[in-house]
């Protein structure tokens, strides 16, 4: 996709402070540096495999509408609090249609050596999306951003507009929720892809 191709983007983004090939420069940079951040997270927040391509469109799209707003310090909190609401947005919409659905699409098999190397990780993240599901969402957002995405505390707060006290404790507390749960899934011997 391209700014030329979408004539109100540009005009949008050619509003504001910044000029065109400014803000088009800081738009490229915040997608290079940023598209993989939130896809991830749009999935730990439990959008769906079968729309998250869809969904991380519309952060872009608003991040694109917005950018002039969006001050620099506050990029990448803005990108996260843009792709919460999006994924409450498509949770409740799949529920409305009543299309929520676990399942991923078939894979191909793959019959290089990796085969079996790529369906072990591919369980891994189908169990840890198993588990992560049943953490209330205030406590998944910290615990995903501290343990998978690699935040800081002090970072974890200014994502999401929290004292860096209360981000500790919602940590904390995920991490001792995450241990019952995974203690729950063990007992009901649903871990590692068991049924």
């Amino acid at each position: 996709m391209s700014y030329e191709t979408h004539p109100e983007a540009t005009r949008e983004l050619a509003l504001g402070a910044e000029s065109f090939e400014d803000a088009e420069r800081r738009l490229n940079r915040l997608f290079e540096q940023n598209l993989d951040f939130v896809w991830r997270s749009l999935r730990r927040l439990e959008v769906p495999p079968a729309t998250v391509d869809d969904a991380t469109q519309q952060v872009w799209l608003i991040v694109a509408k917005r950018l002039p707003e969006i001050a620099v310090e506050s990029e990448r909190s803005f990108l996260f609090g843009t792709a919460m609401r999006i994924a409450s947005d498509v949770r409740r919409s799949m529920l409305r249609r009543r299309e929520v659905s676990n399942s991923s699409p078939p894979e191909v098999a793959d019959p290089a050596p990796q085969a079996e190397e790529l369906l072990e990780r591919q369980r891994a993240r189908s169990v840890l999306d198993q588990l992560l599901e049943d953490l209330p969402e205030e406590l998944r957002v910290v615990f995903v951003l501290y343990e998978l995405e690699e935040q800081t505390a002090a970072e974890i707060a200014e994502l999401l507009g929290i004292p860096s006290g209360t981000a500790a404790s919602r940590l904390r507390r995920a991490r001792a929720e995450f241990e019952q749960i995974v203690k729950r899934y063990r007992a009901r011997g649903k871990l590692g892809g068991e049924r």
